[in-house]
């Protein structure tokens, strides 16, 4: 059974879904400044073993191919694909108010079948 669309004003934006955040028009980031950690997690490690992707915490306006970019420079690997994540911050509770931590961005690199980097 088909119903009417809603009004225009009884419709709800899906909070989920943002726009990815881009930095404004003159912001150049330097290799250093893009790539801030590496991620070593249990999971990070099983990809970086398994598949020889790993996993980094990046700036929040950075595209995929600055990522790239910045990878190459400060590693010397040949990176073949960048898979990035938006991930929320938890909401968390800070004596008695709500409090929310802020946005990330996460992106899992693949290397070249003979590169590896070496963390430790």
């Amino acid at each position: 059974m088909q119903t009417r669309p809603r009004p225009k004003r009884l419709r709800r934006l899906n909070r989920k879904a943002k726009r990815p955040r881009v930095g404004p028009p003159g912001l150049n980031l330097e290799p250093y400044q893009i790539v801030l950690r590496p991620l070593v997690t249990e999971k990070g490690t099983h990809q970086s073993t398994r598949h020889n992707a790993y996993c980094f915490e990046v700036h929040v306006a950075a595209s995929k191919s600055q990522i790239k970019n910045a990878i190459q420079t400060l590693f010397p690997v040949r990176v073949e694909s960048v898979n990035t994540q938006i991930r929320h911050g938890k909401t968390r509770r800070y004596k008695n108010r709500l409090g929310t931590m802020s946005d990330w961005k996460k992106a899992i690199v693949t290397l070249h079948a003979d590169d590896k980097i070496e963390f430790f």
